[in-house]
């Protein structure tokens, strides 16, 4: 049997990458599932990819946008049984060279958009009687600081924090909160964080992410289908009874 037999799925920032990945892995499992993005054209092409997918446009920093969203993907498929929060942005500055501008877009996509597209399905659950599952991306980042990362670095200590309290609060609803904290992942956004990097450490294109993956104990940077069988595993039924935790899925660069 299928473990998410029966099942939908809305996955946020679900048109390339670790979303999309999450959005093939629970088709193969027997689920339903909406790829929500701001990209609409993209989720569009990459939805018609995957058996009885649906593609959502979704901007998680626009409240109207998020309740559309959501709207949407109930009047699809009668109901959201689990929500991936995977949209968000990388940043990265020294502390002196930090603005506000970037500050607040990061924690408006990061946190906000997590916190309210949480809420908004959490509602649905709650009036629809679905003992859902939710699953926040988090990140190593948000295990530890770095020196040019302080504002992601936040952003995912946040959604760590958020994970724990929405857990306590909504599991006398039956429904489950919990995280996923990738290391290095390799894919085209790499492009973006080699570039900080190269600015601000003076390294040629392509080195950050030789030296990066090099130092991951497993030998090599996360791809995105590493990540796909956590994800399918806190959806199921086999996770039940876990609450409020974030797990590290990283090739071994952190230990908790």
């Amino acid at each position: 049997m299928m473990r998410l037999d029966g099942k939908t799925a809305l996955i946020t920032g679900a048109a390339r990458g670790i979303g999309l990945a999450f959005a093939r892995a629970y088709a193969a499992e027997g689920a339903r599932v909406a790829l929500a993005d701001i990209d609409i054209a993209r989720a569009h092409d990459a939805a018609q990819g995957i058996e009885g997918a649906i593609a959502v446009e979704l901007d998680v920093t626009r409240q109207d946008s998020i309740d559309t969203a959501v709207d949407h993907v109930v009047d699809a498929f009668g109901r959201i049984d689990i929500l991936i929060n995977n949209a968000a942005i990388f940043t990265a500055a020294p502390i002196t060279e930090i603005t506000r501008d970037d500050y607040a877009r990061a924690f408006d996509v990061n946190v906000s958009g997590t916190l309210f597209t949480l809420q908004a399905v959490a509602r649905h659950m709650i009036e629809a009687g679905v003992q859902g599952r939710i699953i926040n991306m988090a990140s190593q980042a948000g295990r530890r600081g770095e020196p040019l990362v302080a504002v992601y670095c936040a952003t995912k200590a946040a959604v760590i924090s958020l994970t724990q309290s929405a857990a306590l609060n909504l599991i006398p609803h039956g429904i489950t909160v919990n995280a996923i904290a990738p290391g290095v992942v390799d894919g085209e956004h790499w492009d973006g964080v080699d570039a900080f990097f190269a600015k601000y450490e003076g390294k040629a294109p392509g080195q950050k992410k030789a030296e990066v993956g090099a130092a991951v104990p497993f030998g090599r940077m996360g791809v995105p289908e590493d990540l796909t069988g956590m994800a399918v595993f806190l959806a199921s039924d086999e996770a039940r009874y876990i609450v409020a935790q974030t797990y590290n899925v990283d090739g071994g660069q952190w230990m908790s």
